[in-house]
């Protein structure tokens, strides 16, 4: 997904008229390591736009292969990352990967979060119980369950419900090649939410439809977030890769 993920990346920053950061000089920076989770029905290459951004400014940037398979292993997989790291690291979650980052933020290397169109659950909550607190999204009344209780997105809905901003070919491409989650991911509470002892940065999009935007600015407030707004979709992480990786380096003390 590499290429498809580039693509998009060099599509939002030619529209916004900003050229990618790939010969920035390093910054001055407090933290240099950045430990990225992907969400639900995606990859660790969704964050590919945003690590190419981030890494010629000198940060040591880690994608999380979650496996999908229940909070638990996804907050183990990212621990083994974390606990891998030489020092303080931002640790980053988009969709789903909030929920884990909340979990896995208590980690001592752990300095700050940053939640991109993300849940951002309390303890004892669960992502069944908050989606269903609000009126359905498009992107959630699509999703279905395979004989063994795996989740994704049809395929027909995906590319406008959860990323309409990005280019249809890499939208449909996403759509086909949906990574599923065990439903009972969604139905685990939260033990943890690390968001009440780490400062924490929140990338609202509004044009999600997969994410209620409304419920993501609950979440920003919620945690007392430092806030940035971009007119995207879902998929924000590809499509405003530029602003992404601004509040990430924000949160890691640099330029």
């Amino acid at each position: 997904m590499i290429t498809l993920f580039m693509s998009a990346l060099m599509l939002s920053s030619t529209v916004m008229g900003i050229a990618p950061a790939f010969a920035q000089t390093t910054p001055t920076q407090a933290i240099k390591n950045i430990v990225l989770v992907h969400g639900a029905f995606v990859d660790e290459t969704s964050w590919d736009g945003v690590a190419a951004i981030l890494t010629p400014k000198g940060y040591k940037v880690t994608p999380v292969k979650n496996p999908l398979t229940s909070l638990a292993d996804d907050v183990a997989a990212t621990n083994a990352v974390l606990d891998a790291q030489d020092g303080p690291t931002v640790l980053v979650g988009h969709s789903w990967g909030g929920v884990v980052i909340g979990e896995a933020g208590e980690n001592p290397k752990v300095a700050s979060l940053v939640y991109v169109s993300a849940f951002a659950p309390d303890k004892g909550e669960t992502i069944s119980a908050l989606a269903a607190s609000g009126p359905a999204t498009p992107g959630v009344k699509a999703i279905r369950p395979d004989a063994k209780g795996y989740l994704t997105i049809d395929p027909t809905v995906f590319p406008s419900a959860v990323a309409g901003d990005l280019p249809k070919q890499i939208a449909e491409h996403l759509a086909g090649h949906q990574m599923p989650i065990n439903h009972i991911a969604f139905d685990a509470p939260a033990e943890v939410a690390a968001w009440h002892d780490k400062p924490s940065w929140y990338v609202l999009s509004t044009r999600d439809l997969t994410l209620d935007p409304h419920a993501q600015a609950f979440f920003a407030e919620r945690i007392k977030a430092k806030l940035t707004t971009v007119e995207g979709s879902h998929a924000s992480l590809a499509s405003h890769a530029v602003e992404v990786a601004a509040a990430i380096d924000a949160a890691a003390g640099g330029d």
